[in-house]
């Protein structure tokens, strides 16, 4: 089903390599992107489980917005080792603007299809989503 709002689907992989982040924890991130040509939210990259916070963040273009989920491990101060699942919105300054508001308008929507999201960063830069800002968001 489209989106009111934008007019844009979320294609069924998105949602079924979400559940396998979520539930099996066999990605460390997925990179998704809405595709003008068939107006849908597709999948664009899926990150390793042994990627890097550093490799997640080199995925993403620096003048393209795009939505990513990651998964982030960390370890409480009373040594307990948990995990919080991110979603990032990255709407870089350098995007164009229709497309900045094509993703704004398709958020929530989208957002609603990964059922489990625990986090939400908004990134229009690399420092608005370092590691720092996902140690501090994850407690």
């Amino acid at each position: 089903m489209a989106n009111a709002a934008s007019g844009i689907a979320v294609n069924d992989e998105c949602k079924l390599r979400f559940l396998e982040l979520k539930a099996k924890r066999n990605h460390r991130y997925i990179v998704f992107k809405i595709d003008d040509t068939v107006q849908q939210v597709t999948i664009e990259k899926i990150g390793s489980h042994d990627e890097t916070h550093q490799d997640f963040s080199e995925s993403l273009p620096a003048d393209e917005c795009r939505y990513a989920v990651f998964d982030y491990d960390f370890t409480t101060d009373e040594n307990c080792h948990k995990s919080k699942i991110f979603f990032v919105a990255w709407s870089p300054d350098t995007a164009r603007v229709r497309t900045k508001m094509l993703y704004a308008s398709s958020k929530d929507r989208f957002k609603r299809e990964l059922d489990g999201i625990q986090v939400e960063l908004q990134a229009t830069d690399p420092s608005e989503m370092s590691l720092d800002i996902f140690k501090e968001r994850a407690y």
